[in-house]
């Protein structure tokens, strides 16, 4: 089974305070969703994310590596993650949701410490700059899309504007002290974007790819009296290794010699085929050796340790920043299952999903008639450039 990401071509934060409507952030290293206190009086105004991947990274993934059969076989998924960084005074339970965007934005260098203000990209107003001037539609919108905010709301109108409808939107919650990373499952947004890209196909069956807004519902936005808080993410534009990302998920493992897995016993796990150093675009085909830790005594002509042995069909691996421990690629019942073959075990590793320069461990879960065992032999590579 496998993962693979792909990183945001363009992102920025919306914001619709009276003094930040035509400002553009897109040089930011944090987006943000915030309820901000007016200037001169007591309302509370919201600001939404607008995140975008590119059409030939999305093409790519599917038709080249995943397969179109195999990502429309209801079982593979893609999911927008987003990390968090700080947050402040979050209420218990919150909601946001993601929709495709329908009209076409630029990102813009600005940043929210600018002075002046830099109005060269999307901002509440216009979805270009303010030079070029053109607006988010706020009425009239095409069909099968909304906008704006309500009225009476106190809020200027704009913000974007997005396909509304089932299968155009994903929504997450957050309950109190869970983590407040962005992880939405927008397996049948993507789809639409993909019948576009594929097959040329229009609204409602596909739409041109203008990326994905982020928000929180209309009744927590037009609600300016109090604030939900504040929540940041780090950008497209981070130097940290948390920039959003879309990660497609899906089932590739082959199970044709595990008749003979070992179903208890202590075991020795070996990995091999690993170069300990990965170009950022391999494709890494890794391999474990299986056998027992206290093999029964044979006569035989040939070393034990030549044997191939097997984990059951339960068996996974998983994916470690080195330095930070942070689960790159989790343990993953559905899509961090092991393959297996005459040769052995073994699992592929898309390089060009993980940040270069940096360290990873790999880790290895294995279920049988015993329970559940870890296998964490200190199995090191880097990603380079």
């Amino acid at each position: 089974m496998a993962y693979y990401s792909i990183f945001p071509e363009i992102d920025t934060t919306l914001y619709s305070h009276p003094d930040r409507t035509s400002m553009n952030t897109g040089g930011d290293e944090i987006l943000e969703l915030v309820q901000e206190r007016g200037s001169t009086n007591q309302l509370h105004y919201p600001s939404r994310i607008l995140i975008k991947f590119k059409n030939e990274e999305i093409k790519s993934v599917i038709s080249n590596t995943i397969g179109s059969s195999k990502f429309n076989d209801g079982i593979t998924k893609t999911n927008l993650q987003l990390f968090a960084t700080e947050q402040k005074n979050i209420t218990s339970i919150l909601n946001i949701q993601t929709f495709l965007v329908s009209q076409s934005w630029h990102e813009g260098s600005g940043r929210y410490s600018n002075l002046p203000t830099s109005s060269n990209g999307a901002t509440w107003i216009y979805r270009d700059n303010n030079t070029t001037q053109t607006q988010w539609r706020t009425a009239s919108f095409a069909p099968g899309s909304t906008g704006s905010v309500g009225t009476g709301s106190g809020l200027e109108k704009g913000g974007g504007e997005w396909y509304t409808g089932s299968c155009f939107t994903a929504t997450q919650q957050f309950l109190n002290n869970a983590s407040l990373d962005i992880d939405l499952d927008v397996t049948c947004l993507v789809q639409k974007h993909s019948a576009s890209l594929f097959a040329g196909d229009t609204y409602p069956t596909g739409v041109d790819n203008n990326g994905f807004i982020i928000k929180h519902p209309d009744s927590v936005e037009e609600n300016t009296s109090s604030s939900f808080g504040e929540m940041q993410y780090f950008s497209v534009d981070t130097h940290t290794i948390y920039p959003p990302k879309l990660c497609f998920k899906w089932d590739d493992s082959v199970h044709t010699k595990q008749s003979t897995s070992k179903k208890s016993g202590s075991l020795n796990v070996t990995l091999y085929k690993n170069k300990q150093e990965f170009n950022q675009n391999d494709e890494a085909l890794l391999r474990i050796h299986v056998r027992d830790k206290y093999p029964n005594r044979t006569f035989s002509t040939t070393s034990n340790y030549l044997n191939v042995g097997y984990f059951t069909t339960s068996s996974f691996y998983s994916v470690r920043d080195a330095y930070t421990e942070e689960e790159v690629i989790p343990f993953d019942d559905d899509f961090t299952k092991m393959s297996a073959d005459d040769k052995g075990m073994y699992f592929k590793l898309y390089m060009n999903g993980l940040q270069p320069e940096r360290y990873y461990r790999i880790l290895f879960k294995h279920k049988n008639n015993d329970g559940t065992t870890i296998y964490d032999n200190d199995y090191h590579f880097k990603v380079v450039r």
